[in-house]
């Protein structure tokens, strides 16, 4: 599905009147807020509240911009609704009855349909996550370590089978924090040493919910235990190092701390895509891969589809496509010139003009109220 939006603004630069553009999910992936929606002040006060900073806004400048959704609508919203299902009832089992046999079926089935609505799409790139709140985080987080999973795995050029275990490992990868407490799961502010060594358990978790499962490839509950080491022996559970881990898990690590790092959370507010990736290239080669960040960085939208951004020649303009073979060097729609003043909008291909550069990203403002 494509959306005509479009621009992607902080809460702080919406006015009152303003209509959405592009739908709002709650963090069971059911829509909170339609398209097309007016956005109030009573309605703005309520998305801070739900903790979400920046929305796609219907603009006249940027009314033609089209973004490609990475799949399409039924089935994000398919995987997510039978994520929710199993992992709900897994953490409503209080007799610690450990084999869930409908969970391989179920997860089987969604990676294949994800597999198949990916491989429709030619030069997919990982986009922006859609926009949700942040009353609940697993469900999402899953869905959306699985897309950008794949994602790279197919630019790798991974096998069909490959593919599928990796798909099946990414899904699951957090599956142990249902038997976290929801004390420190949903703990809104940071943990307590004594918390945090009760999260790092979700990887052990993890490992002993899948290895016996019936059509959970093994592999994949190695995905789960190893997805937070890191090369240099830092992580954890065991603390394994480069050669020790999995190339699956490898890869599940980066996209795993990416969409931590853009996901609104209750105590602090998500990044943009570039702000992400300078954090991942800070750990490489000592925390993760560096061959596949490079295959991350060059499948990552940098600068999503509607952000305002300022170039090297004092010029603001709108973000309005990403060509798929050069994603760090997007087409933009200049709406200002160097001096701030209005201009019959007129776009850069900074593919093709080599010297400008994207200098800085529109600041998110508080709204005032």
């Amino acid at each position: 599905m494509e959306w005509k939006f479009v621009r992607l603004l902080s809460i702080g630069q919406i006015q009152p009147g303003m209509k959405l553009g592009k739908r709002i999910y709650n963090e069971e992936g059911l829509t909170l807020l339609a398209e097309g929606a007016e956005l109030t002040a009573s309605i703005l006060r309520r998305l801070e509240q739900l903790g979400i900073d920046m929305l796609y806004v219907r603009d006249e400048v940027t009314d033609d911009i089209v973004l490609p959704e990475m799949v399409n609508d039924e089935t994000r919203r398919q995987a997510i609704k039978q994520i929710r299902t199993v992992y709900r009832s897994m953490m409503n089992d209080t007799m610690g009855r450990m084999s869930y046999p409908h969970l391989g079926y179920s997860f089987r089935k969604m990676t294949e349909e994800i597999l198949n609505d990916l491989g429709s799409r030619e030069d997919v790139l990982i986009m922006l996550s859609d926009i949700h709140t942040t009353d609940y985080y697993l469900y999402t987080h899953s869905f959306n370590v699985c897309l950008y999973t794949l994602t790279l795995g197919m630019a790798a050029g991974y096998s069909k089978d490959e593919l599928f275990t990796l798909g099946m490992g990414s899904l699951l990868h957090d599956i142990g924090k249902t038997k976290i407490s929801s004390k420190v799961l949903l703990k809104p502010g940071r943990l307590t040493d004594e918390e945090f060594a009760e999260m790092k358990k979700h990887t052990e978790f993890g490992y002993a919910l899948l290895k016996d499962e019936p059509f959970v490839p093994l592999l994949a509950a190695h995905c789960a235990f190893q997805h937070h080491e890191r090369l240099d022996g830092s992580g954890y559970p065991r603390g394994i190092r480069e050669g020790e881990i999995h190339d699956f898990a490898k890869w599940i690590a980066i996209t795993d701390s990416y969409d931590a790092m853009t996901t609104n959370r209750v105590y602090r507010r998500g990044m943009l895509p570039h702000q992400a990736v300078e954090i991942l290239y800070g750990g490489s080669c000592t925390q993760y891969d560096q061959r596949k960040l490079e295959v991350f960085r060059d499948k990552l939208a940098l600068y999503p589809v509607g952000l305002t951004v300022r170039l090297t020649t004092g010029e603001t303009g709108v973000v309005t496509s990403v060509p798929p073979k050069t994603p760090n060097r997007p087409v933009v729609r200049i709406i200002e010139d160097a001096e701030g003043a209005s201009v019959q909008p007129y776009e850069i291909d900074l593919s093709r003009k080599l010297s400008v550069m994207v200098e800085q990203i529109a600041e998110r403002e508080k709204r005032q109220v």
